[in-house]
């Protein structure tokens, strides 16, 4: 699924192919934010939910940095969440955060990953998403208009 440098970033994050964990805290987390978690967030934070890279260095067209997928990292910024779901059509569930939480990491219902912030950019569906998240490659600015 994905590329040997992500695999051996998620393995040395605690990942492994199978690997579920409960999300019950989150969905519950998110829900009182006003977030529903939608099926891909849900299977996405089974399989990823709790992990930590700690990784730094020169990637592909940005820095490696390290990330987290913790919606706990989110707590807050249901609204940021709500209003660029509803601007841009997509349902972003918030589900870590990137660069020691200098910005977050959300998940749409077509499993395609984001960076959010005072805008939204993608790093591509899932696995590429993970992949370029992992291996450094700026994500796409989907949208800057600030909310």
């Amino acid at each position: 699924m994905f590329d040997e440098i992500t695999d051996a970033t998620l393995a040395k994050a605690g990942w492994f192919p199978g690997r579920s964990v409960s999300i019950d805290s989150w969905v519950a987390l998110l829900s009182a934010e006003g977030i529903e978690v939608h099926r891909a967030a849900a299977e996405f934070l089974a399989e990823f939910g709790g992990l930590v890279a700690e990784h730094e260095g020169p990637g592909i067209s940005r820095a490696r940095e390290s990330f987290d997928f913790d919606p706990e990292a989110c707590v807050g910024e249901g609204d940021r969440f709500i209003e660029w779901s509803q601007d841009l059509g997509r349902e972003i569930v918030p589900v870590g955060s990137l660069d020691d939480g200098r910005f977050f990491l959300g998940l749409d219902e077509n499993s395609e990953l984001y960076s959010v912030e005072a805008f939204v950019a993608s790093f591509g569906r899932m696995p590429s998403g993970m992949i370029n998240l992992v291996r450094g490659v700026m994500p796409e600015v989907v949208d800057e208009t600030e909310v």
